[in-house]
Parts: structure tokens; sequence; C-alpha cells
């Protein structure tokens, strides 16, 4: 268990919080590329540890990301005109850049100085594999641009989905940690050795985050591994087929936009690939249209079938793996009370998630340097494979992580 102060340091993610300012250093996705499609269209509004912004993409196609409060009277740039590489304010037309700069000041007479002296605050953007990333940290500490395996991926390889979460972004990775809920949360669906339960947990910290272990033994005298990778701040890599990456984004300290991507590195995705992935039993949730809050969500019990529950056919009745995994995590509450729980074994992944987010606030307080910044650390991914028993975790994870490994065996 945590204690209350614990707690509250790892799910606080606002302006001026330990853990809001962990994340600004971090290269953060902002929004899909896709929902500011061309230049000059409408912007988006965006909500990103705890602050409304406005995304845009400018007359030369360059996303940025504003405060959504215009700097003269804090009218929502939300309604602006995207226009001649600006967003102007419709409220008096004063237009800003994507880099914050006033260019406009119409409303002003002339010989006015003011436009020098006003600025809207601005976050620069990078797109990458189809999202809008944005760094909002120091200037002077902006990282090297992410660079991740499943996005640079042609579109045919990979699909990618998001949606919001009624909860902490921290219940949504832990969940994501969490190896033993497969035979229990997700029977009935989940097939396979996966599904047995682990007997053996390990957890093998790196320059980026760190890998975990569930081994479970087979008869054949073999054990079977899955190696789970974490790398900061909040995006995993998943032991799946295809290979699973989820990214829990924390919108304010009760909610969060989790980005869903499944992708093959060896082909291009099938129907039969897309039909499994988006059916009731997939990952990625069917959203009420035009929005990205989940149809089954907790408004609606998330649609719980109690006969299909009974019959055996699905441990919980719920239909769609990802909706299963928000059900529980959002039932927790907004921000779970962790000085209640009573972890055990099976809980190591998420007892080194905690003791890695602990110690990398204090590196960052102290001025540290911090794990996952260098985008060539992280060229890894997920991976399922079969060992001797008895074997170390560590004596062929790295290999099995590796991009030059064959895809895990299925």
């Amino acid at each position: 268990m945590l204690s209350r102060e614990e707690n509250e340091l790892l799910t606080q993610v606002g302006p001026g919080t330990p853990m809001g300012a962990l994340m600004r250093r971090y290269w953060i996705p902002a929004t899909l590329s896709n929902l500011i499609p061309k230049p000059d269209c409408p912007p988006v509004r965006v909500r990103l540890l705890g602050e409304n912004l406005v995304a845009f993409r400018d007359s030369e196609g360059r996303p940025g990301l504003l405060d959504e409060r215009c700097p003269h009277r804090t009218a929502s740039l939300f309604f602006g005109r995207n226009e001649e590489c600006g967003l102007r304010c419709v409220y008096h037309g004063w237009k800003f850049d994507i880099d914050g700069n006033c260019v406009d000041l119409p409303s002003e007479p002339p010989g006015s100085t003011l436009q020098r002296k006003v600025t809207a605050t601005a976050y620069p953007c990078v797109e990458h594999g189809g999202i809008v990333w944005c760094y909002m940290g120091p200037p002077e500490h902006k990282p090297t641009k992410p660079d991740f395996e499943w996005a640079r991926l042609p579109e045919s390889h990979k699909l990618m989905s998001r949606q919001s979460m009624d909860c902490n972004w921290l219940q949504g990775i832990e969940g994501g940690f969490d190896s033993s809920h497969l035979a229990f949360l997700h029977g009935g669906v989940v097939e396979g050795d996966i599904t047995r339960r682990p007997t053996i947990y390990e957890v093998i910290p790196t320059d980026y985050g760190f890998v975990a272990g569930s081994g479970r033994e087979r008869e054949d005298d073999l054990t079977f591994w899955s190696a789970n990778v974490m790398i900061m701040p909040f995006q995993k890599s998943i032991a799946s087929v295809p290979v699973g990456v989820h990214l829990w984004v924390p919108m304010d300290d009760e909610n969060t936009m989790q980005y869903v991507i499944d992708f093959r590195h060896d082909r291009a995705l099938t129907d039969e690939d897309i039909a499994r992935e988006t059916s009731w039993n997939g990952i990625h949730s069917e959203n009420i249209p035009g929005t990205d809050r989940p149809i089954r969500n907790k408004d609606n019990d998330y649609l719980i079938d109690r006969d299909l529950q009974a019959s055996g056919t699905s441990w919980t009745g719920i239909k769609g793996l990802g909706t299963q995994d928000n059900g529980i995590q959002e039932t927790m509450g907004p921000i779970a009370d962790r000085t209640v729980e009573r972890l055990g074994l099976s809980d190591t992944a998420i007892i080194g998630l905690r003791k890695l987010y602990l110690q990398t606030l204090k590196d960052h307080a102290a001025g540290k340097s911090l794990p996952g910044l260098d985008p060539t650390s992280y060229q890894v991914r997920g991976s399922r494979y079969t060992a001797p028993k008895g074997a170390a975790f560590s004596a062929n994870m790295a290999r099995q992580i590796s991009l030059e490994a064959d895809l895990y065996e299925e």
C-alpha cells in the first residue's frame, strides 16, 4: 500500500505538482493528427495535465497547441478563426501563431506597442505515428523528438484508437501491468498459455523504465514468459499478438485519455486481425459517435450482460477486453485510495511501477538524469516466448524484446 501523501504525489498532475512537472519533461500525446486534418481547419479542444488547450494546424500545415484562453479577455480560442498562419480570437480579433506570438492586434489604435508585449501560452509540437505530441516543460530541457517502432510503421501495419477514462491515469497503467488478471477479468476471451496463472514475477529496471516478466510453468519443462515493457512516463508495450501499445495520458487528476495501438512489425494487418481487435472481444472500445467516450461506460454499467456472465462464456459479462479493463479501473473511484490495499506477490510489477515513479520524482527534484528521455534507449517491444524451466528471466529477456527478434511465438 501507499501512504496518503505518496498516493497524492503520484496521482496529482496539474501545474505546480511534482508529478505534473515530471511529466512535462517528456513528449506527450496531445491529439490525433486526423482531428486537425488539413491547413486552416477548425481547432480542437485538448485537456492535458489539468490545462485547457486548443490544437490547430496553420496555413503551412504545422500543428500548434495554445492555451484555450485568449490573453486579452480570456475568451475561448476554440471558437477562433484559423487563417493565414494564426488563430484569431473572434472576440476582438487578436491573432496568435503556433509559437504564441501575437501577430495582429486590430482592436488597438495605430502606433500601439502592446502587440510586442502580448503572447499566448504555446507548447511546441511534433507529429509522429499519427499523433500530435507536445512538450510542456522548460524549453532548455526539451528532449529529442519521440521515435517509437510502432509509429514508424506504415499505416497498413497498425490499428490505432483512443478513448477517455473516468479515472486517474495511474489506475490505467497499474491495470495494464497487472498480469494475473488475465485469467479472471478476461476469462472466456483470452486463450492459450497466457491464461495460465503466473507463478513467477520479476521486474528488471532499464534506462527507459523497466521490463516486467510473468512466468507460467508448463508440463513440458518449459516456462512461458510474458515480457511487458514500461517506457516512461506512461507507455506500455504489451506481450500480445499483434503487439499492443497503450498510453495512459492524464487529462487531469480524474480523467485520462487512453491511446491504443496494435501492430505487426513484419507484415500488414489482415482483415481478420482487424476484425478480432475491433470485435466485442477486442481491445478497441467502440465510442459514442463524434466523441472519445466509449458506448459501454460507467453510466450504463458497461452494458453488463448477466446471462452472458452466468453462461461461463465471459467471466464478467462485460463485452470487450478494453471495456472490462476500463470498467474495473473506473469503478475504483476517480482516484483510487491505495492506503487500504493489500498487495501480494502477483502485484510485483505494480509495486515496481510505484517505486520507479517515486524514485524518478526524487531524481527530478534533485536535478538528476531521467529515464526514457533518449529515444534510442526504448527501441524494444513486448514479447512472449518460452525458455527452459528454471532459467532466469534476465537470461533471455533482452534478446526477446529486441527489435531484431522474430515476432514472438503465437
